[in-house]
């Protein structure tokens, strides 16, 4: 059959699901649909706490990017380059450049792994100070001092009783000061 490989397309940022509705559409209509395999927007799964509830959202981890699977000619270029909300391959001067299968299996499995165990939305550092949102140290301040983002927990030191005592607690519990 074909020789399809995966490509990088720049859309409008917040539009990637209306550029891949658009050309999943356009390419059901034509008679391109042999060169043009899966269409692709990279989300994952990520948990986050408002009012005090655990949410788990969807968010693009490369916002402003699709990829696609296809095998490149003029009539599949020209078909997705003209969709709307579709900008632009991405590769030197003109020239599309595929990427790897590798790439796109990280990607892939990034979204699968997000499924199964949510990305916490906030990130913390290691000596940054925080206050507790949440349990039975609400209100107070502390430092990070150890993250273990796989377990979505992190320890900090907090000072209880003019002594610094290591509380272990999970992200959505603490926020950022």
């Amino acid at each position: 059959m074909s020789d399809m490989k995966w490509y990088i397309v720049h859309t409008q940022t917040g539009s990637e699901e209306k550029a891949k509705a658009g050309l999943e559409g356009r390419i059901a209509t034509t008679a391109l649909k042999q060169y043009i395999g899966e269409v692709v927007v990279p989300t994952e799964q990520v948990s986050e706490i408002r009012g005090g509830k655990k949410r788990i959202t969807s968010r693009k981890f490369f916002p402003g990017y699709i990829i696609i699977k296809m095998d490149m000619n003029k009539e599949s270029w020209y078909l997705v380059k003209s969709t709307p909300g579709i900008t632009g391959f991405i590769g030197p001067g003109r020239k599309p450049t595929p990427i790897s299968e590798q790439e796109v299996e990280d990607i892939v499995r990034r979204t699968e792994d997000t499924e199964t165990k949510p990305t916490p939305k906030k990130t913390f550092e290691i000596t940054e100070s925080i206050r507790i949102a949440q349990g039975p140290f609400a209100n107070f301040n502390g430092t990070v001092m150890e993250i273990y983002p796989d377990r979505g927990k992190l320890k900090v030191s907090v000072s209880i009783f003019g002594r610094s005592t290591l509380v272990e607690l999970e992200y959505w519990q603490i926020e950022k000061l």
